[in-house]
Parts: C-alpha cells; structure tokens; sequence
C-alpha cells in the first residue's frame, strides 16, 4: 500500500525477504512524480494488484531504478509490468543479472529525464555493493539502499541478534552498519561523492531498512558518515 512520504514522494512497504545467513530484511520502495508526471520508482518491492493500482493512479511508470546490486529481486516483474518504462542498473548489476535488458546504467550525474530534480551520487570504493545514492531536491530528501540501516529492537533473535548488535544495525539511530564500513577499501574514492552528498541540503533520510529521519537531515548524515571522513 502507497503512503505519502513528502511533496511527490510516496512509499510503499514490500514482504520480508530472507538473506544470507537468514537474516530477514523488510522492503520498502519509493515512488517520485516529476515535474512531467512521468513516475521515478526506486527499489521496486513485489508488485501486488493493490500496489499496482496505487502506482498507476499517480501518473505513468517512465523510470525503475535498482539503487544497487543487491536490491534487484522484483525488478524483472516490474519490467515485465512496464515494458515502456527505462530500466536502470546500477554499478555491478548487469554482469549478475543478465536475465534482465537494462536500458542505461547509472552513473553519478544524473540523466536529463530527471536533472535538476533528483541528483545522485555513487558510492564507490565498497567492496560489498555500489550503492546509488539519491537526492528529491523539491522535498528535501536523500534515499538510502543499504548503506543506512536500523532495525527495531527484537526484530533479530539467537545468535543473529548478536551479530545485528555488534555490526550497528540495531544501533540507537540509523547508523552504516560495520560490515559496509570495513567493506569500504578504497576510502579516498568513497569520501568524492561522500562530499556531494554532505552538500546537498537534506532534511529528510529516507532508506530501505529503518525508520526515516524526518527532520535535521543534513546533521544527520554528517554524524552517520563522520567515520568515513576522517
């Protein structure tokens, strides 16, 4: 089900997915109207007849976005829904899912269909994945894959309770859980677009696996990353 998230924004809420270990993850995606009505669907979950009414009563699917390698497990349906839409890949996604006929890549300008209205930025340098970052200028937000996260206390149990404590998933806010920290390799590519990112004016923190920050999101992220830049 689609809920307002900001002025253009809507987000929706996807199943549990299991990863690896069997640690379970919640998803969640985002829906952006363009000044063309045309619709930006970022980290598309599982397309259900419900979502798909929602979606379809705010405007017209144009663009779909994996906002990284690891966020591609309902793309296919969604292409397959929209075949008139662009399908966009992030860094890495191509080579592991050649099932899927991406139309561009993503890089860190952003492509005319939606410059001068959401700004991005790659993360490079991490070992794990290459995570788009995103930035609705109109609304004030940055969009987060993976690289932010925060889960509830008691969504882990056992042994997977400690190591989601120890790797900062469950930290007292969002937080780059250490996995992804100790991923990052090559600090000094990670730390050029850490800086665009820094620059943007964010109120608010939208990611895929925790609570958003509403509000004082330029100081967040500050706080979040201060790690990286030093």
């Amino acid at each position: 089900m689609l809920t307002s998230f900001a002025e253009d924004i809507w987000i929706a809420d996807g199943p549990v997915v299991t990863a690896a270990l069997g640690f379970h993850f919640p998803t969640r995606m985002a829906v952006i109207r363009l000044r063309d009505g045309g619709l930006f669907v970022w980290s598309p979950v599982a397309l259900t007849a419900e979502l798909r009414a929602g979606v379809e009563a705010l405007g017209e699917v144009r663009h779909i976005v994996a906002p990284n390698a690891l966020h591609d497990l309902f793309l296919a349906e969604w292409a397959a829904a929209y075949p008139g839409a662009k399908l966009l890949a992030p860094p890495g996604l191509r080579e592991t899912r050649k099932d899927i006929a991406f139309d561009a890549d993503l890089g860190d300008e952003a492509p005319a269909d939606w410059a001068g209205e959401i700004d991005q930025a790659v993360m490079r340098g991490n070992a794990i994945t290459t995570e788009v970052v995103f930035f609705h200028a109109k609304s004030g937000t940055v969009l987060f894959t993976d690289l932010l996260q925060q889960f509830p206390p008691g969504w882990f149990s056992g042994w997977r309770a400690l190591i989601a404590k120890m790797d900062l998933m469950v930290a007292a806010e969002p937080s780059v859980p250490r996995k992804f920290r100790l991923a990052f390799r090559d600090r000094a590519a990670a730390r050029v677009p850490l800086a665009r990112i820094l620059d943007w004016p964010a109120e608010k923190v939208l990611m895929a696996h925790g609570a958003p920050v509403m509000s004082d999101g330029k100081a967040f992220l500050a706080r979040a990353f201060g790690w990286l830049g030093r």
